[in-house]
Formats: structure tokens, sequence, C-alpha cells
């Protein structure tokens, strides 16, 4: 049976154009129409990587906040534009669509952008000028309604950027059939490349729009990012024709919160041993397509299958009563990849340190590079992403080819291989940015700002691997009408770790302040702070988190039906019959013991 639409195999997979019309294969979709939305990744990262990587130097020195509540006011922010990304993917997902969602809240983060250059420009919505490391106890803190008009235009580009940043990714990954095994190569290729792009935006704004800021004023700066962020528009908006755009069905969490209510209701019911005697069951060779509309059953959290027994023989049963397996399944997913989102929380707490600290302890070294040139401190958070725009495309024509040989993968390596991968090169930024501080501290002369180049090259490393897995992994376990929501949980790892990153400091220095004459992180002045400690801990962490990553990816295990598309080597009907004996591992019932 064949439908309207983009189908393989028979399985739905449906796509409209901006008319809401059935997509043509020929016309819409593919890296033609992708190139689109990479543009506005660009030119919004540039944007908000602008303003976000040294807003710490403008909330420090122009609004005159005390050094860790500027820390705090930077990662409370950015933790903000990852946190409403949970938003943008619910009105995506559920009512609006990607393209109509980014739309609306591209002008917004726009607007705010503006607003935050008029801010900036205007010296009666600013705090009297003052020399914040000199002479800080004088300084007017910003107040009332400076104060006012400076988180209002924060939080307006907070809520553009983050509604907007995981439709980005699941519309640039709607160009592509999910199903077909040379759609589904590409896909991992553009996840790839729109690294890349990323890459570029925040190199471009660590270092042109970075260096404009230092300059010519933070007023003009923000103003850069605003027709940085208009530029995106325009890119967006070109592409309107070639879009592919997934429907929005509805709530999303209407159908989770039934088989919450189904399970407890049944909770004392048995599950019978013959799984196809549940609700909707599918346990049947599975379709070739990943983009399938029902899910198989699977062994796990076994609890909820009580949601698809059926007790009313020949009679409906309410759908807060009795599930579907698909609807089931779908909150088995979500359940199993909360650990693995939980285990990068700690891996972004590096990264806010890397937007916020390691600012203050560039300000603190020797910035002059040349005669008559100083390198805006920001700017050398721009290090990795010079070498990453080099070291991406090798991992995409000559890493990722050697391992599809070895692993048959069309990704070369799992997604859940490379997030562990980073998490591990992650620990060693913080060892090294600790061993850098303290020999800033002890230092008879002002040491070199690029001493702390290994933390950033580090980090920028971990981040190749762990950023394009998380945000694959989480794209690959979607079923239609989720994909946007699923991939804003990657943003929420950002969010909750810059979130962390604020609780630790208060409550580092709550804790050292107690035992000491002053906490760890106190102090407005680096060289009386124990910046080197925070960054030991960190680490500690870090490898903590690591081991308890192995131990839950271990545990993980795919949907059979979401499994990756066949080898280079086997056939339909090779791939068919594997995949079918896959299946048949998960249908020894599920009888409640």
């Amino acid at each position: 049976m064949k439908f309207k639409g983009d189908s393989m195999s028979g399985v739905m997979e449906l796509s409209v154009d901006w008319r809401g019309r059935p997509c043509k294969a020929n016309k819409h979709g593919g890296m033609t129409a992708a190139v689109f939305v990479l543009g506005l990744q660009a030119f919004e990262m540039m944007a908000i990587a602008a303003v976000g990587n040294n807003l710490i130097t403008y909330v420090f020195n122009e609004m005159h906040f005390p050094l860790s509540k500027s820390a705090n006011i930077v990662t409370n922010f950015i933790g903000t534009v990852f946190l409403l990304s949970l938003v943008g993917g619910f009105l995506s997902d559920s009512y609006l669509g990607s393209f109509w969602t980014m739309l609306i809240f591209g002008f917004v983060e726009l607007s705010g952008f503006i607003l935050l250059c008029i801010q900036a420009h205007l010296p009666q919505l600013r705090p009297p000028h003052c020399d914040m490391v000199s002479d800080g106890e004088n300084c007017l803190e910003a107040k009332g309604s400076k104060a006012l008009i400076f988180f209002l235009a924060l939080y307006v580009v907070a809520l553009g950027s983050g509604c907007l940043k995981p439709n980005i990714v699941s519309l640039g990954a709607d160009q592509f059939r999910r199903g077909d095994t040379e759609q589904s190569r590409r896909l991992s290729t553009y996840f790839n490349i729109a690294y890349f792009a990323f890459c570029m935006g925040e190199l471009i704004a660590l270092t042109l729009l970075v260096w404009v800021q230092t300059h010519s004023g933070m007023d003009v700066g923000f103003g850069v990012s605003a027709a940085a962020m208009a530029m995106g528009m325009i890119s967006l908006i070109s592409g309107t024709l070639l879009y592919r755009n997934k429907p929005p069905r509805g709530s999303i969490f209407t159908p989770i919160a039934q088989v919450f209510v189904a399970a407890i209701t049944k909770r004392k019911q048995i599950c019978p041993s013959n799984v196809q005697m549940l609700h909707g069951s599918q346990n049947q060779v599975p379709a070739t397509s990943a983009n399938v509309s029902n899910l198989l059953h699977t062994e796990k959290f076994r609890f909820l299958d009580k949601a698809c027994i059926k007790i009313q023989d020949g009679e409906k049963e309410s759908p807060w009563r009795l599930c579907t397996v698909t609807q089931v399944e779908q909150v088995k997913i979500i359940i199993s990849v909360v650990p693995i989102f939980a285990c990068t929380i700690i891996f972004n707490t590096i990264l806010a340190q890397l937007q916020t600290f390691s600012v203050q302890q560039g300000s603190a070294m020797n910035t002059q590079i040349a005669k008559g040139f100083k390198i805006p401190p920001a700017s050398l958070q721009s290090i990795p992403y010079i070498m990453l725009i080099f070291v991406v495309p090798l991992y995409e024509t000559v890493f990722v080819p050697v391992a599809r040989k070895v692993t048959g993968r069309s990704s070369g390596i799992t997604p859940l291989q490379r997030v562990g991968i980073g998490l591990f090169i992650a620990t060693f930024s913080m060892v090294a940015a600790a061993l850098v501080e303290k020999k800033r501290r002890i230092s008879d002369e002002t040491v070199s700002i690029f001493w702390i180049a290994p933390q950033f090259l580090i980090f920028g490393l971990s981040e190749m691997f762990t950023a394009v897995g998380l945000i694959e992994f989480f794209y690959k376990q979607s079923l239609e009408g989720m994909q946007s929501f699923l991939t804003a949980m990657t943003y929420c790892s950002y969010s909750f770790g810059f979130y962390l990153s604020s609780i630790l400091v208060s409550l580092v220095n709550r804790i050292t302040s107690a035992s000491s004459h002053s906490g760890w992180l106190s102090d407005n002045d680096l060289n009386k702070d124990r910046l080197d400690f925070f960054y030991w801990m960190l680490a500690g962490l870090s490898l903590v988190n690591f081991f308890n990553y192995l131990f839950w990816s271990s545990y993980y295990s795919d949907n059979p039906s979401l499994s990756p598309p066949r080898q280079n080597d086997e056939s339909p009907e090779q791939d068919l019959e594997n995949r079918g004996r896959e299946t048949l591992k998960h249908m020894n019932g599920c009888s409640w013991k």
C-alpha cells in the first residue's frame, strides 16, 4: 500500500510543502534545501555566540555586576536559551511545524538583538562609567529601569534563540528520508556539515565580531549581531519553496500521559505471555524504513505494557485506559534516553567555564601578540573552531569511510560511541585549565594569553564528538511528530549544564568561605581567588561522569524498529531477514515477575 508523500517500502513518511501539499521527490528536500537551513544556522550562531561568549565582559565592565554574579548572569542566560528549546520543540511538533516556528521566533530573536543594541548605545540606560578592577567598590551596579531593560532584551534573545535551535536541526534533517540507505548516509553527513556551519559561525563571532565589540563598542557589536541574524532569516525564507515539512501531529504530551494513566489504572492486571494479545501489537517482521509509524514490542519497563491490556472485549475503551504498543514503546524510548541525556550535563558545565571564568582568566594575562595589537580574551574561544574547520572535514572524509568498512555502519561509529569519546576527552580540558591557572598565579611575570589555548583546543575536540553524536542519537530515536522535541532534549543538556555551573559557583563560594578567609571564587580579582581548585573539582566530576555514562550506554538498547538501514553489502531481502531475526529476540512474552 502506498501513501501520498514520500514513502519507502510501503511505510508512510508524510511530508508537505509550505502550502500543505504533498512533496515531490524530485523537487523538495535533499541537500539543496538543507543548504538554506545551514545558512540560518551559521548566521544565527554567529549572532548569538558574539553576544554570549563576550557577555561577561559587558555585564562586568559596563553594567558593574560583581564577577561571580556576572558569571551567573551569563550562565543563567545561556541556560535559559537551551531550556526554552523544549518550548520550541513542543510548539513545532504539536501545532506550528518546524518552518513556521523558526520564522516566528527568528524575528523574536532579531528584535532582542536590536533592543540590546539600543540599550548599549544610550548612556542613560547604563550606569556611569567606572573601572571595576581598580575601583570596583565605588562603581554603581545597574538597577531599576536600567537592569530591567537589559534583562528584557537579553531574555527576548533567549526566547527567540531557544525556540529556534531544535527546529534548525530537525528541519534540516527532515530534508532526508531516514528509511533510504543512501539518504540515511547523507543524513549523517548533514549532521557533520551542520556542525561545520556551527563552527564557522562561532569562529567569525569570536574573531571578527568580538574584535568589533572590543574596538568599536558593544553597541556596534550588538548591531552587527542583529545584521547577522537578519541575513540568517533571509537564508531561511529563500528556501521556502524547496523544504520538505513534517506537519504537526497535535499535542505530543497527551499520548505520553495516556500511557502512564492507563498503566496505573491497570496496575493489578497480569501481562499476557503472548505479546500478540497486547492492543496494537505489531510484532511481525519490521518494515525496512527507520521512519516507521509503528514500533515493535520490547522487554524494557514491562509495567507500562499493562496500558495495552484489553479488558473489555467487544467494547471500545477510552484512550486513557487502553493504549497501543507503539504509544507504550515511545514512552519507553523517552525514559531510556534520560540517563544518556543526564550524563552530558557535566560536559556542558565545563563548557560554561570556558565562556565565563576562562575569559576573565585571559583578561589577567598578557594579551599582546604583536606590536600595537592585543587579542580580545573572548577571541581565545575561536582557537578550537579554527582547528575544527579542518578536523570536521577530515572526520567525514577519512575517519568515517574507514570506520564504515570496519563496522558496516553508515555513520562509521554509533552516536553513543561518539558521545563517550567526547566525554572522556573533556576531562583533560579542565586538567589543562587547572595547571595553566596555577602557573599564572605563581609566575613572577604576566603569562601570555596563549597558555590557555590548550583547554579550548581539548574541549573543542571533545565537543566535535559529543555534541554531534548526541544530536544524531536523539534525532534517530524519534518517531514522526517528535523529532523537534527529542532534539530539544539535546539543548536541555546545555541548559542544565549552565544552571549547574551557577549552582556550583554559589555552593563552592559558600562552603569555602566558611572554612577560609574568602571563597575560591568570591573576589573580583582572580589573583586572590583559587580558580585552579575549582577546575580540579570539575575535572574529577567529569571523570566520574564518564564512568557513569559507560554504565548507562552499555545498558541502553534501540527499539528494533529504529535500527539503522542495512549495511552496504546487504540486499534489501537480506536486511529484512536479519532485522526479522532481531525482532524475534523481543517476542518472548511480557509475563509480570
